[in-house]
């Protein structure tokens, strides 16, 4: 767990042991967001046949994001071809309206078509329609969701990206690639052995991750669509923590070559290490700034583990946490605005979100186990892994922490979540 840094740079990368299920993940939404668009999804006109209630979907989404107040209308559902009467909605204080329609299709394909609603102006913002196989139902919901949330917010919705974690079941450790809000989620990878640090590449075609298979920490690339993977990293001693670079060509890596935990670069499709820079200290945790330009990682260089950028070719080295003597797990927002990471204080692992610019600090959670925080592609949200009341979990969470959700399983222990970029 990344939590544990020292234990990290050891290659201790073992999970507490305990079951889990992978049935359907549970949302729960709490918190209330400083501005928020009342909105009414209405129950589309047929959905009560499809395997999915898209509207439901939708729904739980954009509420998910914070900027979204869902406000109930009792009623019939409304499809996308009818005129609305909009004063019934402004009546009950919503400023949008989202209707539609799920109908079957004669090949078993289901025809998802919806419109958006701008109930205080009386105009329509525009709709889509998607003809998709029952399995991709939840994939058009979250699609819809998008369209929503981009007109309304001026921002690119991240619904239908993907997510990455990792889970342990007895003896038994699997990767897994979700749906942003942690269904559909389909096995990547099972081992024995334990699998930490899923990385995905910026073209969301690939995952780099660390696996113990071969008794020790050695770094894989894998095909997420292909199953089909590469070994990059299988150096003497330790190999860990990979991390893309924003156009893709090269990873960042920890190795332990010289004996010690240090920071290497390595061209995506393998070859031979090119160490970063000379470093007495403990060097780990790399992670690219959007540009490209800068290398942020963790170091106890001072004495104890610290966030610290350097250049990509590994000069000029500062430090960037000040707050907490225990600061680890950086990772930076697309705009390169935000740091999140994770603060000890007092024995607890919360996560933390830093203004870069004027290195103002916030503390987004309450809770005392959080580790791997991972920003979405527009920004907006983290997710990260953490435990609520004694059970382990993956959070969403707003950048002021106003607004969280959980994405828990029944019980178990899932970690390591990444997420993924827009393309899909």
């Amino acid at each position: 767990m990344t939590r544990h840094f020292f234990a990290l740079c050891f290659s201790v990368f073992l999970f507490a042991a305990s079951g889990v299920s992978h049935a359907q993940f549970r949302v729960e939404v709490s918190g209330v967001g400083l501005t928020q668009v009342p909105i009414v999804i209405s129950a589309f006109k047929g959905e009560a046949g499809s395997p999915q209630k898209v509207s439901s979907i939708v729904q739980a989404d954009l509420e998910r994001s914070g900027q979204f107040r869902p406000v109930a209308v009792a009623g019939t559902a409304l499809d996308e071809v009818t005129l609305p009467n909009l004063s019934v909605f402004r009546q009950v204080g919503s400023d949008a309206l989202v209707v539609g329609s799920v109908t079957k299709l004669a090949d078993g394909r289901f025809d998802v078509r919806f419109r958006l609603w701008d109930v205080v102006k009386g105009q329509e913002l525009g709709g889509q329609s998607f003809a998709v196989s029952a399995s991709d139902l939840r994939l058009a919901a979250h699609r819809v969701a998008d369209f929503v949330y981009e007109k309304l917010t001026g921002d690119k919705g991240v619904f239908s990206t993907r997510i990455a974690y990792v889970t342990k079941v007895g003896q038994r450790f699997q990767l897994w690639v979700a749906d942003a809000d942690g269904e559909n989620a389909l096995p990547a990878l099972a081992s024995a052995e334990s699998i930490i640090s899923p990385a995905w590449s910026p073209d969301g075609n690939q995952l780099a991750y660390v696996s113990f298979e071969s008794r020790k920490p050695v770094v894989y690339v894998h095909n997420v669509s292909t199953g089909k993977r590469r070994l990059i990293a299988n150096f003497k001693g330790s190999n860990s923590a990979p991390a893309w670079s924003p156009d893709g060509k090269t990873i960042a890596v920890t190795l332990s070559l010289g004996g010690g935990s240090q920071l290497y670069l390595l061209n995506a499709e393998g070859g031979e290490p090119k160490r970063l820079m000379q470093s007495g200290s403990i060097d780990t945790e790399p992670v690219f700034s959007p540009d490209g330009q800068r290398i942020y990682f963790v170091s106890d260089r001072g004495g104890s583990p610290q966030i610290y950028r350097a250049s990509v070719s590994g000069q000029n080295a500062e430090r960037v946490t000040f707050t907490g003597t225990y600061n680890i797990s950086p990772t930076l927002s697309p705009d390169g605005r935000w740091m999140a990471y994770i603060s000890r204080a007092g024995g607890a692992f919360r996560l933390n979100v830093m203004e870069l610019d004027s290195g103002a600090v916030r503390v987004i959670s309450d809770t005392a186990a959080d580790e791997s925080p991972s920003f979405a592609p527009n920004g907006k949200l983290l997710v990260y892994a953490s435990q609520v009341q004694g059970r382990e979990a993956l959070m969403t969470s707003t950048l002021d922490g106003r607004v969280k959700a959980r994405l828990s399983g029944q019980s178990g222990d899932i970690r390591e979540p990444h997420w993924g970029p827009f393309s899909r």
